[in-house]
């Protein structure tokens, strides 16, 4: 009887000291990584960026222009002059409560001002190019308004070795089926070296303009 008591206080010991350790909390729904610039702060909404291309020498920072024999749309493309950093940007979250832009959250990204026929010069991804194949960026975009209709505006940041790439994979819409694709450079018989979906990303920085 009496081992029997000393068991019985053993175990009531050991259930207490479970009950009283705080079991390892687990986090629910953590937020995504912050994007950062080249000096190391994080990617804000509100501040404008330049775009870089992170291996130099076939262009430099992301601009807009005209291209071919048309008026419309505006595409988006690596500046012609090695030097030149482009034009600035902002991205702006689906949510636009969030201050802060993080990977793999979608994302307006917008020029200042209109892009000649686009007045809001937002990108987006047009259809198929009937001469080329190749689905372009363009500035025809609208911005805001998550949701089926504005499903080709969207874009997110993500990790791509030791910087970052820019990819379509819109989740704006829980019932559309999107076409999830890399951006990368398209170079057309002009010369203009276009942004476009590709198996071969463009690997970025953003520097705070």
């Amino acid at each position: 009887m009496r081992m029997m008591g000393s068991a019985f206080l053993v175990l009531s010991f050991l259930l207490f000291a479970l009950a009283a350790t705080p079991l390892p909390r687990v986090a629910a729904g953590a937020a995504p990584e912050p994007v950062l610039d080249i000096a190391g702060k994080v990617l804000r909404t509100g501040t404008y960026y330049d775009i870089l291309p992170v291996v130099r020498g076939r262009g430099g920072g992301i601009t807009f222009a005209i291209t071919g024999h048309k008026s419309c749309p505006v595409d988006v493309m690596l500046d012609s002059y090695e030097d030149s950093d482009g034009l600035p940007l902002q991205f702006i979250p689906a949510n636009r409560k969030k201050g802060v832009i993080r990977l793999s959250t979608d994302l307006n990204i917008k020029f200042p001002g209109p892009a000649s026929c686009a007045p809001t010069a937002v990108w987006k991804v047009e259809d198929d190019d009937e001469l080329t194949g190749q689905m372009f960026i363009s500035t025809s975009g609208v911005e805001g308004n998550p949701g089926p209709e504005t499903l080709d505006n969207w874009f997110k940041i993500e990790k791509y070795e030791n910087d970052y790439k820019l990819v379509f994979c819109p989740t704006v819409c829980n019932d559309c089926e999107v076409l999830c694709r890399d951006i990368g450079i398209y170079v057309d018989k002009e010369g203009f070296r276009r942004l476009a979906l590709s198996d071969v990303p463009l690997k970025v920085k953003f520097k705070k303009f």
